[in-house]
């Protein structure tokens, strides 16, 4: 029996093979069906932005950016300069959908006459650049247009080569603040390579350019930085600029700037910015001066009313909201009884409860005595809240009243 059955199979061999045959042609077949028909869709489309109707131009632009197609670039290129503004926007979005096949095109665009054509081309470009077009994005950054040179520092931003910083180190002191931002925002994104001339802009004489050169050394959060910042600090001129120092020395969270900032915190007008800064850096030895904050126990011998605020608000109680979301960031133990303390003020009360809920269920003790002995209810509403957050029930404890 098993003999014929081996049998039975190897006679039907002769008639699998053609079959597999058959199905990798009628496979084949279909892919070649189907790439045809896509080709057919891309064609279509593509003589449909030709139309004298707007929507079926736009459709047709739309269309072309789902299908992704590297031929439909130069007609999509052609719908810059469309006279309506939604068919224009469409082939914006298709050409950013294509993406890469595009890049090289675009940049040429850059050149272009049309200032319109260049401020589209330099909004795709701004999120799909890439090497290929480092020399027309550089060249764009001395534009007319400061939408072109704001999306060309912003593309450059994306490439971070070393080579683009002595271009992008001039805009700090551009006319238009969104042309600055975005050059100092390129400067942080290429990193170490350009913070030897951030540095050096610290000692401009524009106080824009030393602003944003702080800015920029912030946000690229480079250890070496910490010594210049400390510098401006201590010595600019500019309160705006010292102001920034305070904050990008947070933003590198270093805690050699930990013991300056508590010495910052003497003076009224930085006095806000260097808590926040403490809290970002985390450091617990910035906590005791903190809990000192929150109790009132070293009260700002000079504060100003907080502008609008009438008499009874000033920018203290700022600072002291300001110390418990610090104390809250660093997550010490030591300041959870400080942080009890201040659910009872009701200006750092919501700040306290969000606080603690970060130290988990080591609150829990001190909040459901808290609980049972205050009679307030909006008090009572957010310490349930905090243990709830924290994970507590009701039936794990027993209280007097909830």
């Amino acid at each position: 029996m098993v003999q014929q059955r081996v049998k039975r199979r190897r006679n039907f061999w002769p008639y699998v093979e053609p079959l597999r045959d058959a199905r990798t042609q009628l496979a084949d077949f279909f892919t070649i069906l189907n790439e045809n028909h896509m080709s057919d869709r891309v064609s279509e489309q593509i003589t449909a932005l030709r139309d004298e109707d707007w929507a079926i131009r736009e459709d047709a632009a739309r269309l072309l950016g789902q299908l992704k197609d590297p031929r439909a670039v130069h007609p999509l290129l052609l719908l810059l300069r469309d006279q309506d503004r939604s068919v224009r926007e469409a082939a914006v979005e298709a050409l950013r959908a294509i993406g890469i096949p595009a890049v090289e095109a675009l940049g040429i665009c850059l050149s272009e006459g049309d200032l319109a054509v260049q401020e589209a081309a330099s909004s795709i470009l701004a999120t799909i650049a890439d090497e290929r077009v480092l020399t027309q994005l550089v060249l764009a950054l001395r534009s007319s247009d400061w939408v072109v040179r704001m999306h060309a520092a912003q593309a450059l931003g994306r490439v971070k080569s070393a080579e683009t910083v002595d271009a992008l180190i001039p805009l700090l002191q551009d006319k238009v603040k969104a042309v600055r931002e975005e050059a100092a925002t390129a400067l942080a994104a290429i990193g170490e390579a350009a913070i030897p001339c951030l540095v050096q802009a610290l000692k401009h004489d524009d106080w824009l350019v030393r602003l944003h050169a702080v800015e920029s050394l912030g946000k690229a959060r480079s250890p070496h930085t910490v010594e210049p910042l400390l510098s401006v600090l201590f010595n600019d001129r500019d309160s705006s600029v010292r102001e920034d120092a305070v904050r990008a020395l947070g933003e590198i969270g270093d805690a050699r700037a930990v013991d300056h900032l508590c010495v910052t915190m003497r003076e009224p007008s930085l006095r806000t910015v260097a808590v926040e800064a403490l809290g970002r850096i985390g450091n617990p030895c910035a906590v005791p001066i903190l809990m000192d904050v929150v109790t009132g126990t070293i009260p700002q011998e000079s504060t100003r009313t907080a502008v609008g605020c009438g008499d009874q608000w000033n920018e203290e109680l700022i600072t002291q909201g300001a110390a418990v979301r610090a104390l809250g960031l660093i997550g010490d133990d030591r300041a959870i009884p400080s942080l009890v303390a201040a659910l009872s003020p009701t200006h750092t009360r919501a700040e306290a409860a969000a606080s603690l809920a970060k130290f988990g269920s080591k609150v829990i003790p001190a909040l459901i005595q808290l609980l049972n002995d205050s009679p307030d209810e909006n008090l009572r509403f957010h310490i349930r809240e905090t243990l709830t957050l924290v994970g507590w029930r009701p039936h794990q404890i027993s209280i007097n009243r909830l």
